[in-house]
């Protein structure tokens, strides 16, 4: 299954204004087909429709692998996130990334699975971080 990231316009301004990538909470939440996120209007948590049924999974927190540079490029790796459905979950298409630390919740990137997915109760969802490239990385100019 071939999956595509987009980062949120808005988390590029909170991320250099406001977070600290090495200590902040992430947690991923999930959107149905219909309710695609948007890279350049939405920013918080709550400019999204969520699944209502969330409560249906295990903890939706993320590990943070490495937040670090190299040579000046500084990459944010997260620790791919199995979700187990306690319940039926879904339908969903996109797994959303936000940074629970402060109240608003700004949002980081969704991922785009391309076609709704349904769990039934025990069945899991991988949401897999790029390990090699990391959720996004910042480089010099060329």
């Amino acid at each position: 299954m071939s999956v595509t990231c987009n980062i949120f316009q808005t988390w590029v301004d909170y991320m250099v204004e406001d977070a600290d990538l090495a200590s902040d909470t992430f947690k991923v939440t999930f959107c149905a087909a219909a309710s695609e996120p948007s890279v350049s209007e939405d920013g918080l948590i709550a400019d999204i429709s969520q699944i209502a049924t969330i409560a249906n999974c295990d903890s939706v927190t993320i590990t943070t692998t490495s937040s670090s540079q190299t040579a000046g490029t500084y990459k944010l790796v997260l620790e791919d996130k199995v979700v187990t459905a306690t319940d039926t979950f879904g339908p969903l298409q996109f797994a959303v990334v936000y940074d629970d630390t402060v109240a608003s919740d700004p949002l980081v990137c969704y991922y785009d699975y391309g076609s709704e997915i349904t769990l039934a109760a025990a069945e899991t969802l991988t949401v897999d971080f790029d390990a090699d490239n990391g959720v996004f990385s910042i480089a010099p100019p060329a």
